[in-house]
């Protein structure tokens, strides 16, 4: 198990200068995710940096609006050559399906490698009783994650975002060739901060997630490199 293929750590900084900092500072990390914080901070800057340094991009701005606006926004995104784009589920089917093609598009007249389309089920800060008491959705969570995967499934996505305890009945469920990322994740030794729904990274792989969001555990740390060598010892450890 590789981790330096299956670990995305995301810049959750506020301007190029600390992102670039943190990027030199872990000079193993292949992955990076470029949230909306530094996104609206910077623009395409930061994904410039990164892409001069030979690093893969998961740019997390997570669109959900009406399909035209969704499609337009997808399309602009791809022509920056990102590997990982996000979009909510919860905007319809409609707007799901208006991505692949726009998407598809950007990257073409940009002349780069289309981004692989992920869908967000449910944010990971949600608990069962936030779902069910402030979003007033009547579904269990791990179903309503479910049903919004398998929505982004046929829509034609590439994959979907889910905590870890979902990640095992999704990969059952839409099968081997599915993407999916779990953000949430903490090792045992790290706090659990705001993630209501997490599991370790071992644990994770052997549920079935592709790739591991793992922030706070590692930018954090009082050493960083200590952290990112923790977690790449515990996943070579996973069969």
């Amino acid at each position: 198990m590789n981790a330096e293929q299956r670990v995305i750590v995301p810049l959750d900084v506020p301007d190029v200068e600390s992102a670039i900092a943190l990027v030199d500072q872990l000079p193993q990390v292949v992955w990076w995710k470029v949230g909306l914080e530094l996104f609206t901070s910077t623009g395409p800057k930061i994904l410039e940096v990164l892409k001069s340094r030979q690093k893969r991009i998961f740019l997390d701005l997570k669109f959900h609006d009406i399909p035209n606006t969704v499609a337009g926004a997808c399309r602009s995104a791809a022509s920056y050559g990102v590997d990982l784009l996000t979009i909510h589920a919860a905007s319809g089917k409609d707007a799901l399906k208006a991505t692949t093609d726009a998407a598809q598009e950007g990257a073409a007249q940009a002349g780069v490698k289309p981004p692989k389309l992920i869908a967000i089920t449910l944010l990971t800060s949600i608990s069962t009783r936030q779902l069910a008491f402030d979003l007033k959705i009547p579904l269990e969570l791990p179903e309503y994650a479910l049903e919004m995967a398998l929505l982004a499934q046929e829509a034609g996505l590439d994959g979907a975002v889910c905590s870890p305890q979902e990640v095992g009945q999704l990969r059952q469920t839409c099968g081997d060739d599915f993407l999916l990322v779990c953000p949430g994740v903490r090792p045992t030794w790290a706090e659990k901060d705001d993630q209501k729904r997490s599991l370790t990274p071992g644990q994770a792989i052997i549920a079935g997630a592709d790739y591991l969001v793992i922030g706070r555990p590692i930018t954090t740390a009082t050493e960083p490199e200590l952290a990112w060598k923790r977690i790449s010892e515990e996943l070579t450890t996973v069969a």
